[in-house]
């Protein structure tokens, strides 16, 4: 009898340690958000994929663009990307720093640097850098997706500043 509750103790522990949450690889983790991020960059650079596009934002994220209202949910989202992906001329680019991680490994924010680019009045182009902060969840089929985006404009006298070192 001894025997068999020694078997069960160590099933227990054994099954108690396997539903315990397991510490993040942080290292790992933010390779795969930033690669992440750069697949969704070059995809919202080419201007073509409104769904794609879009599917790199959580449901239920948001979007706080410079001097626009805020856009909240997929729907609203989608056709933000739309009317951009339509404005003459248009073309976005952005290159995001090292993730800051929340203590459980669910959440990072990236903070980064782009260039918006479309057609003024005249048909020129016209660009403006900005900076940009991200925030991102790891959602439950393991996807990072953001869930905040914003961006403004870099005080008057300066440049865009670049993102931190990778």
């Amino acid at each position: 009898m001894r025997g068999r509750a020694r078997v069960g103790g160590l099933g227990a522990v054994l099954l108690a340690a396997g539903c315990a949450p397991h510490a993040p690889d942080l290292a790992a983790d933010a390779q795969r958000l930033l690669a992440r991020d750069r697949e969704w960059a070059q995809l919202a650079a080419a201007g073509v994929d409104v769904e794609q596009t879009a599917s790199y934002w959580s449901d239920d994220a948001v979007i706080v663009p410079q001097g626009q209202p805020v856009v909240e949910g997929k729907a609203a989202i989608r056709a933000f990307v739309a009317d951009a992906f339509h404005t003459p001329g248009f073309h976005i680019s952005w290159k995001s720093g090292p993730p800051v991680f929340s203590p459980d490994g669910r959440f990072a924010y990236l903070r980064g640097a782009n260039t918006i680019t479309m057609s003024g009045p005249d048909g020129r182009p016209l660009s403006f850098t900005g900076r940009s902060l991200t925030l991102w969840r790891r959602e439950a089929d393991g996807q990072w997706r953001c869930v905040l985006d914003m961006w403004n404009d870099p005080p008057a006298s300066a440049a865009a500043p670049p993102p931190a070192a990778r």
